[in-house]
């Protein structure tokens, strides 16, 4: 009995548990609240699992980046709850489960790693979503500053094994205050430094998305490691 519930929990945590996608895949068609009330248990479950997946996912990634080590899942999960007041899709869950793996947890202004599970839509990201003004600034500066470190970092083939670019809506033209001529001055028009790994519903199901998803996320960890030197500095 003992060797079987090892086995298993071997087992899971080198996958993500298919409750986890078949509640997300019958909320995505059955998104009112009659439903999600007569699923509550199963949402709960489902919940539960995927609080137990980032539990796993924490510590392993504190093997090449020790930032997330104080954290635990409960400071990273989103509420599947929508804010619907502004918005013209009144649908009232996510049809997703997502966390944000940094440090201070979802609402830290530090660099970190995104994992989002949704049939249909899953991604790994990593970086900075739509930092405030001082810090979007600072970063620019740095790359302006320092275009061949940051060049080095997102030319590496380890970095494009898995991302081919910096992925955030962008300026239509070059930002006050730097000169249009700048060689590289596509890369200060980002609105967010972000990378995107996309993830198939078959890679979802494999049995090494586990492992593999930390590959992608030790990939992002240098341009992490940038961006998190500036948000520090200026926070000290």
């Amino acid at each position: 009995m003992t060797q079987s519930l090892i086995i298993f929990n071997l087992k899971y945590f080198k996958m993500i548990d298919r409750q986890i996608i078949d509640f997300l895949s019958d909320l995505k068609v059955n998104n009112n609240r009659d439903w999600f009330h007569a699923n509550k248990e199963r949402y709960e479950s489902a919940k539960l699992a995927f609080e137990d997946l980032i539990n796993h996912i924490i510590p392993r990634i504190t093997k090449f980046d020790s930032v997330v080590r104080n954290i635990t899942a409960k400071d990273c999960m989103f509420r599947i709850y929508k804010d619907i007041r502004f918005s013209k899709d009144k649908t009232p869950y996510k049809t997703n489960f997502g966390a944000y793996m940094s440090q201070g947890g979802r609402k830290s202004p530090y660099a970190g790693y995104y994992l989002h599970i949704e049939p249909g839509s899953s991604l790994l990201a990593g970086g900075i979503y739509m930092p405030l003004p001082n810090v979007l600034k600072a970063v620019r500066n740095e790359i302006y500053d320092n275009a061949d470190v940051f060049l080095k970092i997102i030319n590496n083939k380890e970095f494009k094994k898995y991302f081919s670019d910096i992925d955030g809506e962008k300026l239509k033209s070059a930002p006050r205050d730097y000169p249009k001529d700048f060689p590289h001055i596509d890369l200060l028009k980002f609105k967010s430094y972000c990378t995107l790994f996309m993830l198939s519903d078959g890679q979802l199901l494999k049995y090494s998305v586990i492992e593999d998803s930390l590959k992608v996320f030790e990939a992002m960890l240098p341009l992490n490691n940038f961006l998190n030197s500036i948000i520090t500095r200026l926070n000290s």
